[in-house]
């Protein structure tokens, strides 16, 4: 299994992890597709966490919702480790504001790797990372907590991901690479060797990055500019 292989102590296989009870916070689109990529390591999901009543004591692909603060009520962080379902487009806040408060009150949070996804043994990898099908993370690179690699995008060598950070599905980012905290590169983006992104920016889908990117900066097309 990948697992084994990689540099963290939040992976899944070979460490205390595997006694705790595993629980999804969200139930959207995102949570059904590491629900999948968890069931094709084998790792049993005990619920997901919602606070939408319309979907509390429903199933989603086949995994109970429960009410997210009274199941945490009763599953303490010595007994569970908690997997953040929520994904972004525009904006990684609501995504990142389930992880920081969920770690204040001492929480773990699971890596995911899914079975096809390769990452470069000497990569390092932070808490709560998530590398979907078919990712892709070369030699030399650095990866933050809570960053979602997506469906096919690929991360070449020396690059550095920011905390947080959503790299879209079939995302290309070339060697020596840094993006910042909180961004989003949008689905389909192409970012050349050695460009800086800035903390917050937003890439849109489809765009293609020759230029450094500044804080907070949103941009788009081919190359991309700056919009509003």
């Amino acid at each position: 299994m990948i697992f084994k292989k990689l540099p963290n102590e939040f992976l899944y296989a070979g460490t205390e992890l595997m006694k705790k009870k595993v629980l999804i916070i969200g139930g959207g689109g995102h949570a059904k597709v590491l629900i999948e990529s968890l069931k094709s390591q084998k790792i049993e999901i005990y619920g997901i966490l919602e606070k939408n009543p319309s979907l509390i004591g429903k199933k989603i692909s086949g995994i109970s919702v429960f009410e997210e603060k009274e199941m945490l009520l009763t599953h303490p962080p010595s007994q569970t480790v908690l997997v953040n379902g929520i994904g972004s487009t525009a904006t990684t806040n609501q995504r990142e504001e389930v992880f920081t408060t969920y770690k204040r009150l001492r929480y773990d949070f699971l890596s995911i790797i899914h079975s096809t996804a390769y990452i470069a043994s000497d990569v390092h990898i932070g808490e709560g990372l998530q590398a979907m099908a078919g990712s892709i993370i070369q030699c030399g690179s650095t990866i933050g907590d809570n960053v979602i690699i997506n469906t096919h995008s690929s991360i070449d060598h020396d690059c550095e991901i920011g905390h947080y950070t959503h790299v879209a599905p079939g995302v290309t980012v070339s060697g020596n690479v840094k993006i910042g905290i909180s961004c989003h590169i949008g689905t389909g983006a192409s970012i050349i060797q050695g460009i800086q992104i800035g903390k917050c920016a937003l890439i849109a889908a489809g765009s293609v990055v020759i230029r450094d990117i500044r804080e907070n900066q949103k941009v788009c097309g081919v190359p991309a500019k700056e919009y509003n």
